[in-house]
């Protein structure tokens, strides 16, 4: 029986910690958590009580206590860097939460005194990985759309956005143009963070939008602020290509023989109706094809859970000397367009990207 990947989580109390904590007790054959560094010691003594895992107060604690593979940073941005100084020291590998640094300053310092020095850390950018994205991706590279020239994404935030531009359109570091505005408007208040709405009101919506020329390339990025989690507005993504699209789940091509064809993306799950093998996504077909077969069936996580595992058994990968799988100029890239396009949308200007020191 293979051996468990081992980590361990510095800032246990998060929001975000709870993923890594909810995908190793799914999936205990696989994961194993070594250990969190949580400040507060009530919070700490909560966590071990309800997830049945070691809680320390400093990282000097956890490390002379715990022999992880990686450690998971799950804290701010602005407190990234220490964490990632004192690992690099120790020669430990890092997976860091999006996005690496909070501003510009964060990630050329990150660049210069980290990355420069050979320090192994990778970003949990989970978005790609999810299992739509994944089965999108996977049929993009049967070329039957041709070469994808155009991306719409209306699926999150800024950099998660730019992620899935990029890797759509296959843009390494290429300059861009970027034009942006904000729409504002009235919607009803939906669930947050913590939880479902619990008084029926109005507030207002912000609907940023930017349009990003690559050159031959356009991404386009539409997000309403907490539309991801809203009851009354729906995610979209549109890839374009040469032959055809996919519009969602809806693939359009014309073929070489001037035949129109129609494929759906279907989402096959397990469980349902008189299906007896449990709950859980078995992935993805495109027509008459699989294009996306779950790796962490049958246990029962939704999808961003599935594409949290993804990162973490890449990460794995990767810290055994495999291939990055989405390195810290990557993420930097991502959020230094981020900015350029928020720039975009708060100015009405058009803003040019330069090229930064990462990408060389």
């Amino acid at each position: 029986m293979a051996t468990p990947i081992t980590f361990s989580i510095v800032g246990g109390a998060g929001f975000r910690a709870q993923y890594f904590l909810r995908i190793a007790q799914a999936l205990p054959e696989q994961f194993r958590i070594s250990g969190m560094v949580v400040r507060d010691e009530a919070k700490g003594k909560a966590l071990e009580e309800q997830w049945r895992v070691a809680t320390y107060r400093t990282l000097e604690e956890l490390l002379g206590h715990e022999r992880p593979d990686f450690v998971v940073l799950s804290v701010s941005p602005s407190l990234n860097f220490d964490y990632m100084a004192q690992l690099a020291e120790r020669g430990i590998p890092v997976l860091a939460e999006t996005p690496p640094a909070p501003d510009m300053d964060g990630l050329l310092e990150m660049h210069a005194k980290l990355t420069q020095s050979g320090a192994r850390i990778q970003i949990a950018e989970q978005y790609p990985f999810q299992p739509a994205h994944a089965a999108r991706e996977a049929f993009i590279q049967t070329g039957r759309l041709g070469r994808i020239t155009q991306v719409t994404v209306s699926i999150s935030h800024y950099y998660h956005a730019v992620s899935l531009i990029r890797r759509l359109l296959g843009i390494r570091f290429e300059d861009v143009a970027i034009r942006g505005m904000r729409f504002e408007s009235d919607w009803v208040a939906g669930p947050n963070r913590g939880g479902p709405p619990t008084e029926d009101r109005l507030v207002k919506s912000e609907r940023d939008l930017a349009w990003l020329d690559f050159g031959g390339k356009l991404g386009i990025y539409d997000f309403t602020k907490d539309q991801h989690r809203s009851w009354t507005r729906s995610n979209h993504l549109c890839i374009r290509g040469e032959r055809g699209e996919i519009f969602d789940n809806r693939i359009s091509i014309q073929d070489p023989s001037c035949t129109q064809l129609q494929l759906e993306l279907k989402r096959m799950n397990k469980g349902e109706y008189e299906n007896a093998e449990g709950y859980f996504l078995k992935g993805f077909m495109a027509g008459e094809t699989w294009v996306y077969d779950n790796p962490f069936q049958p246990a029962r996580l939704y999808d961003d859970e599935i594409a949290i595992a993804a990162c973490l058994v890449k990460m794995a990968e990767y810290t055994a000397g495999g291939p990055s799988f989405y390195s810290v100029a990557d993420a930097s890239q991502d959020h230094y367009i981020g900015m350029l396009m928020e720039q975009a949308v708060k100015t009405g200007e058009t803003v040019k990207s330069v090229r930064q020191v990462w990408a060389q």
